[in-house]
């Protein structure tokens, strides 16, 4: 970011309406907003093409993190780190297909329930995504839970969108019947105008629920852990009308292509190869896409824009009624997604499954009146993942946790080296490594004899090559530079490799 837009962003905080500034006795409300598959650039303060007024509005009065990545580019490990705090591979839950942890067994007490240990109220709406599982899980410390569907969301005493607006859930099925596997078939990608009303998508109809319980369920009496976390701007694509209209086709960007035909001998072309689902799926795309008029393509863009757009005009509705009840005079905000998605790059590939920068990185904002006054209006460069979202809350909150958790109060002075990320889809697997201006990337190739997988690897300059087109791993005048990293990320795969045992603090 260049000074002059850097001064902009700060001069714009102190000229913008604040989140509360009163201090209290008792720990701040912590109001947590997350979204499903939005892009770390998906924000109007890092792109004018997109129109995001309330997220602009809390980086502009907080902390802008941008360099946060994911720990795993897929829903259900991602999600599980950052409730658990804890990698991947420290939980055991590594990919989407995942079952969810043992309830008996977990690593140690999910966000929830240690706000709730410390005396929050809290209250769940939306998306957690722990993993599939053969009966309903606990609601894992929400006092009022309120979700989609069962299955990978069955929560004992949770209410769901299926069961209480059939009427709603049908049309919405009727509307995305041809949308494919999650939606992200190509039907899923191109989207429509949708027909059906807001409140009757599953994110309106679980926003108009947080809004509601606010009203009559929230205790002036304790803290308040407040958790919304929306299913989309995943695909499918079909977005209500007025929040379409608010772009111009016209404008939309076209996604960057690379000047090769083929993926190179990358871990994506490994993913390909070993996944024929992945590989089909990328075929359709590529087919369709590349047909495509240059408006249609673009079209795309524009709707998952406005599917970003709908969701935060919820977060503004809601914040504006915590506002009215003067729980934003002592808060901390947290905003945040899962993971990101491609939205065409590298020969019109979509959805997340690998470790680039549009997949792995991730929108991240603090904001609220216990960000410290210097820090508020700021971008924050150092190196920032989903697991620190744990340890920053808990702290904030006056909660102690285990000593040995792999995540840092952002809040605080401390930095990561580098940050870590891990993807186990397909025979992978493979880790990353990433610093502001470096990306190195290991994984595993297993299409030879047992015992003899060979470790491939990929090396990006993302100051001079962001779209990490160019890869310099086997670049003699990077030599060092690569051996450098790769004896980092080695020697956290190792830590990160170990069995979690729960340390005092």
């Amino acid at each position: 970011m260049k000074r002059r837009d850097f001064l902009k962003l700060a001069g714009a905080a102190l000229a913008a309406p604040q989140f509360g500034r009163a201090a209290a006795a008792r720990p701040p409300d912590i109001i947590f907003l997350m979204v499903d598959q939005q892009r770390w650039d998906a924000l109007g303060v890092l792109n004018d093409k997109i129109k995001t007024p309330t997220l602009d509005r809390l980086a502009r009065q907080g902390i802008l993190f941008r360099q946060a990545t994911c720990q795993a580019p897929m829903c259900v490990p991602s999600r599980n780190a950052l409730m658990f705090g804890l990698y991947p591979s420290q939980t055991g839950n590594v990919k989407n297909g995942s079952p969810a942890l043992d309830e008996a067994h977990l690593p140690l007490a999910p966000l929830a329930e240690q706000l709730r240990r410390a005396g929050y109220q809290t209250a769940g709406f939306g998306k957690t995504h722990w993993g599939q599982s053969k009966k309903p899980n606990s609601t894992r410390g929400f006092e009022t839970r309120v979700v989609g569907t069962p299955g990978v969301e069955g929560e004992t005493g949770a209410r769901y969108w299926s069961v209480e607006n059939p009427k709603g859930v049908t049309a919405y099925h009727k509307e995305a019947a041809n949308y494919g596997p999650g939606e992200e078939s190509v039907p899923g990608y191109i989207g429509c105008t949708s027909q059906v009303p807001e409140s009757d998508h599953r994110d309106g109809w679980i926003a108009e629920q947080c809004l509601q319980w606010l009203d009559s369920g929230a205790d002036a009496n304790k803290p308040l852990f407040l958790y919304l976390s929306f299913y989309k701007p995943h695909a499918g694509l079909n977005v209500p009308k007025r929040f379409a209209d608010l772009y111009d086709l016209a404008q939309m960007p076209d996604a960057p292509q690379p000047p090769w035909a083929q993926e190179p001998d990358t871990h994506l072309a490994y993913v390909d190869a070993t996944n024929k689902f992945h590989a089909k799926r990328h075929g359709e795309w590529r087919a369709a896409f590349s047909a495509m008029p240059r408006d249609e393509r673009r079209r795309t863009t524009l709707r998952y824009y406005a599917n970003c757009s709908w969701l935060e005009h919820y977060f503004g509705r809601v914040l504006e009624k915590l506002e009215k009840l003067g729980r934003l005079q002592h808060t901390l905000i947290v905003f945040t997604a899962d993971h990101g998605d491609m939205l065409g790059e590298r020969h019109w590939r979509f959805t997340k499954y690998c470790l680039y920068d549009s997949s792995v990185r991730v929108p991240l904002i603090l904001a609220g009146s216990v960000v410290p006054p210097a820090q508020r209006g700021t971008v924050d460069e150092r190196p920032a993942e989903l697991v620190d979202v744990l340890p920053t809350i808990a702290q904030t909150a006056g909660v102690q946790l285990p000593a040995n958790l792999p995540g840092l109060n952002l809040l605080g002075d401390e930095k990561h080296a580098a940050s870590f990320c891990e993807l186990h889809e397909a025979d992978v697997p493979a880790w990353m490594w990433r610093t502001p201006e470096w990306k190195l990337i290991l994984f595993t190739d297993r299409r030879h004899t047992p015992g003899q997988e060979e470790i491939r690897g990929e090396l990006y300059d993302l100051k001079n090559d962001p779209h990490e087109w160019r890869n310099l791993y086997d670049d003699a005048a990077h030599a060092a530079l690569r051996e450098q990293l790769k004896k980092q990320l080695l020697a956290r795969l190792a830590a990160v490799r170990e069995r979690w045992i729960a340390r005092p603090g």
